[in-house]
């Protein structure tokens, strides 16, 4: 989260193309493209370039900023849950988005798509919500409010070190962070320290509100044996939607199982393999409807159960000797 006292947006310019490059290159080179993470990547990026086709949809980041004591006195739940889809400038957006990047294709691929919404809608609403307690609880026990109770913050890095907490959380090696080595579970608190030492401006109290909902995630993932509830309505919310794309593509699938060709070989118990088709007697070899002869063995199609008619004769395709079956596809393949 990044912490201003005004809504001004510090643009660079030139970042937005190293993030479409970085984000092309990675997902081409794998071979299943993470869903959730793309449209996370998509979502915040379109929040902050307003197309015109979706301004009139987007509040303005005004009516959003992460303000305690505003969502507390007014119930905001705006400011609460949208705050976090906002970036000051590009190097914020651009710096949050290439750390989604990483983090999102490696947690979604491990744990897929449902599961990885799922923990992100959580996480968000965890993250949020610890930082608006520990802004109260400054502000109720130590009278501290000026710092934390009444700033102002934007930005999806509380969801980010959440999601680090995450990642890290079973890694018994050493990472390095801005040059220092460090465990790599312990890495969210070392970068906590590292960037306020390097931003001060950014929100300290939303970041470690982030590493703090990671811990409680886990602490209640590992307690709790049940069904997401999360996950479910994610679940169906993802299979309603889809549903008419599933039905389509049932369609078309039972299109393409129809018989084509000129035939097979096989048995059935009538004699008969489908709409159009006539199985041979003699050599159980399946023909087109259009056909007499059959183009296997020559021998006539059949009239009643199990007799074919050759040259004006009547014969029964069981007397047919295995001699005379081995001439007539000789003569016929000759």
């Amino acid at each position: 989260m990044a912490n201003f006292g005004e809504g001004r947006r510090r643009g660079t310019g030139g970042m937005l193309p190293l993030l479409a490059i970085s984000t092309v290159a990675e997902y081409y080179r794998l071979p299943w493209k993470p869903p959730v993470t793309a449209g996370l990547l998509a979502a915040n990026t379109l929040v902050y370039l307003r197309p015109a086709f979706l301004d009139p949809l987007i509040p303005h980041i005004s009516e959003v900023w992460f303000n305690p004591n505003l969502i507390l006195k007014h119930k905001d739940l705006k400011r609460f849950f949208l705050s976090a889809l906002y970036h000051l400038n590009e190097p914020h957006l651009v710096y949050n988005m290439m750390s989604l990047l990483w983090k999102g294709i490696k947690l979604e691929t491990s744990m897929g798509s449902t599961q990885f919404a799922s923990m992100v809608l959580t996480l968000l609403g965890m993250s949020q919500g610890v930082t608006l307690v520990l802004a109260k609880s400054l502000h109720v026990f130590f009278d501290y409010r000026r710092a934390y109770y009444h700033e102002y913050s934007v930005g999806f890095s509380g969801v980010l070190f959440a999601l680090k907490v995450v990642l890290n959380s079973q890694a018994e090696d050493y990472t390095s962070v801005y040059g220092v080595l460090v465990p790599t579970k312990y890495a969210a608190w070392a970068e906590l320290v590292l960037v306020q030492m390097f931003v001060p401006r950014a929100s300290f109290l939303g970041h470690l509100g982030g590493i703090l909902a990671g811990i409680l995630y886990m602490k209640m993932k590992s307690s709790y044996s049940g069904s997401d509830p999360v996950a479910m309505v994610v679940r169906g919310v993802t299979r309603a939607v889809t549903w008419p794309l599933r039905f389509l593509n049932s369609m078309v699938g039972s299109r393409r199982r129809r018989i084509t060709g000129r035939g097979r070989v096989g048995r059935s118990h009538n004699g008969i393999a489908g709409p159009g088709i006539w199985r041979c007697q003699s050599c159980t070899f399946d023909n087109s409807g259009w056909e007499s002869v059959c183009e296997m063995c020559g021998s006539g199609r059949g009239r009643g159960n199990g007799w074919s008619v050759n040259q004006g004769q009547a014969h029964s395709s069981s007397d047919l000797p295995l001699d005379e079956l081995r001439r007539r596809r000789v003569e016929r393949f000759s």
